[in-house]
């Protein structure tokens, strides 16, 4: 079982990476960072009694599926505005307004993408995702803990139980062959 020391410093330590996770994913730092309150809150409140080596697994867990939530809950949001946006004020004197104006769809956000621009990072990010799993497990598995989970050499040496510098050629293995498929497909990033 887990002290509230090592609860404590578990949580510490992830907070820096699990908030640029979120953000890298939704793209808002204030949402990015009620997510990561919240999966810390879960964690904490149902899974405190776990042995402390259980807790990152289940914290990554966690903070993948609050960030799923997330998601669900913004498409629901933007289906009901969507739904109602055709309410607007009528009237002879307000024949001038237009819902597109002011309704503006935040810059940088999915509202704002055009279909083609989603469409056409749907289509990279499937073809990137399909050549990461085309990588042998292990160069798969210390490429997405170093680039995806941000955790350093020495806790991805841990996780995996190898040397750190095995994980260096593993993920230095596994950009090289990341680069050249991509680069074959058309891709440069």
């Amino acid at each position: 079982m887990a002290t509230d020391k090592e609860l404590s410093d578990f949580l510490e330590n992830v907070e820096r990476r699990a908030f640029k996770q979120a953000v890298y994913a939704v793209r808002k730092d204030e949402s990015a960072l009620d997510i990561v309150q919240d999966a810390m809150i879960k964690l904490a409140e149902k899974y405190g009694d776990k042995p402390a080596a259980e807790l990152p697994m289940l914290f990554q867990r966690i903070l993948q599926t609050t960030i799923l939530d997330y998601f669900r809950r913004e498409k629901v949001r933007n289906t009901w505005v969507s739904l109602f946006s055709g309410m607007g004020p009528s009237g002879d004197d307000h024949d001038d307004f237009d819902m597109l104006e002011s309704y503006a769809a935040e810059e940088g956000s999915e509202a704002s993408e055009s279909s083609a621009d989603k469409i056409e990072r749907q289509q990279m990010l499937a073809l990137i995702d399909a050549e990461v799993q085309k990588l042998p497990a292990r160069q798969r598995e210390a490429f997405l803990m170093r680039y995806w989970q941000d955790m350093d050499v020495a806790e991805t040496a841990e996780a995996m139980g190898c040397s750190e510098g095995s994980v260096k050629t593993h993920c230095s293995r596994a950009t090289h062959t990341l680069a050249e498929s991509l680069k074959a497909k058309g891709i440069t990033l």
